[in-house]
């Protein structure tokens, strides 16, 4: 197999997964800033032009929650449970994240950090205010639920803790308004405490190189 990759918010989950699953894949990284993800050859694996990519036989998979429960299910990992409730349970809090949290948060990432390290110009002041406000509005749904759980399943790790982590690593560059939040807080030291999701990338390097 061969996962395709950049040091971004969605390759970091499908990266972590697999080291921390020991999935025996190839890791290629991608180079965004020099736009290696919109060349030919890549647009013929992956039509979107983003990261991460799998490449498992004849299978192109792309997109990180697909590829995260492919790489479980084929290792036959608890990361993708078996009682199809919790599966469902795994389902929402994916979607929850790509509709709510993560999206939030992955706009204080770009305007906050990403601008700022590509060169891209000015903050958009408007959409960080707004960013903030939907995103402690959904880090507080988060926080009552982890209160009194250590993760989001079924009291087991599982894809929908890489995926709803994806942005806290960038907490500071990002610029995430998590105080007050300390549930989300202690579960995410918890997660940091992984190998596999503090170091996900095989060789880290910064974003623009």
């Amino acid at each position: 197999m061969k996962l395709y990759y950049s040091e971004t918010l969605n390759p970091r989950k499908a990266c972590a997964v697999a080291k921390y699953l020991g999935s025996p894949v190839d890791f290629v990284r991608v180079d965004l800033a020099r736009g290696e993800h919109m060349k030919a050859d890549y647009l013929a694996q992956n039509p979107n032009g983003k990261t991460p990519l799998l490449i498992d036989g004849d299978l192109r998979l792309w997109e990180s929650a697909a590829i995260m429960t492919h790489l479980a299910v084929k290792a036959g990992s608890d990361l993708w449970p078996r009682d199809s409730a919790q599966q469902v349970e795994v389902m929402r809090w994916l979607s929850w994240d790509l509709s709510h949290f993560s999206r939030h948060g992955g706009m204080l990432y770009f305007e906050n950090y990403i601008k700022q390290l590509l060169g891209l110009g000015d903050t958009d002041a408007h959409a960080v205010a707004e960013a903030n406000k939907f995103f402690k509005r959904f880090a507080g749904v988060l926080d009552a639920h982890l209160a009194n759980r250590r993760y989001l399943v079924a009291e087991k790790l599982s894809i929908a803790d890489f995926a709803v982590a994806t942005a806290l690593p960038w907490a500071k560059e990002a610029k995430l308004p998590l105080e007050g939040f300390n549930h989300v807080i202690r579960w995410h030291d918890q997660l940091m405490e992984l190998p596999a999701w503090r170091e996900p990338f095989p060789t880290p390097v910064p974003v623009a190189a």
